[in-house]
């Protein structure tokens, strides 16, 4: 079980949702996603991790919209943190980040694209706080064993691993439900990204989606056995500044969370 503040994740916990936009766009947009992610899951009862990168460092086109500002798009998150008293998660691309952005955030994730980084894992561990590594779209879940080891010798046991698809053929991802159990097998939880999992990468110069299929691949891993299911999600996906196409509608969590947390409830009462 690895705790994020308050919350408890893994050995049989209530799933967490770890959700919000792909990337800090301006103030209003993210506040107002993460005050109606709050309102929703209070209302039925789920924990909560506000998520939102404050940069994208692997966009397909160099022309595409990487981000704001890093000292203020990270003053947004610190003010979601603060003003709602939620955890924070955002990812972290090199070493260099790390002690900055370990100020503000609760859970540092590091993204697919870097999940053999050996130097990033380990200072992320270093840092002190929870470490989110999403698999690589190249690796086999058993090769996060590998991950774990470093990070682990920091002596850090903070450690979540989130599945988020792997490469099958050209511009596409699999979800193969198998790695949910093979990876909780290293005795970490794990997490369902069941948005960046219906990603079409790399469709001409950026990644299209297939977000029609979000709610089976959510309820599949649900039904499977996760600690959590990560999503992201937008007030109007559509004009979305990045993963346009596979962000969840604002407006589409609550039905989606509603059930969800009854396929958790019968799967753990099973257990």
């Amino acid at each position: 079980m690895v705790k994020v503040n308050k919350i408890e994740i893994g050995d049989g916990s209530p799933l967490v949702l770890i959700a919000g936009p792909c990337v800090v766009e301006n103030e209003k947009t993210t506040l107002k996603t993460a005050e109606t992610i709050k309102t929703i899951t209070e209302e039925l009862g789920i924990p909560f991790i506000f998520k939102s990168s404050y940069k994208k460092a692997n966009r397909t086109s160099i022309h595409s919209f990487s981000g704001i500002h890093f000292e203020k798009a990270l003053k947004i998150l610190e003010k979601v943190k603060k003003e709602l008293c939620v955890p924070l998660l955002t990812d972290v691309h090199s070493e260099q980040e790390v002690e900055h952005v370990a100020h503000v955030a609760d859970v540092l994730q590091i993204p697919a694209f870097l999940c053999r980084q050996t130097d990033l894992l380990v200072t992320a561990g270093k840092s002190g706080k929870v470490v989110n590594v999403k698999k690589g779209q190249f690796l086999a879940p058993q090769d996060m064993a590998h991950v774990i080891v470093k990070i682990e010798t920091t002596k850090s046991k903070k450690i979540l691993l989130t599945e988020r698809g792997t490469t099958f053929g050209y511009h596409n991802l699999v979800v193969d439900m198998r790695s949910l159990q093979i990876m909780r097998s290293f005795g970490y939880p794990v997490i369902m990204d069941a948005t960046h999992a219906v990603q079409l990468p790399s469709k001409g110069s950026e990644s299209g989606g297939e977000r029609q299929f979000i709610y089976a691949l959510a309820k599949a891993a649900v039904a499977v056995g996760v600690d959590g299911l990560f999503l992201e999600v937008h007030p109007n996906p559509s004009l979305a500044l990045s993963d346009a196409e596979s962000q969840l509608p604002l407006d589409m969590l609550k039905k989606l969370l509603t059930t969800i947390k009854q396929i958790d409830e019968i799967v753990k009462n099973e257990n």
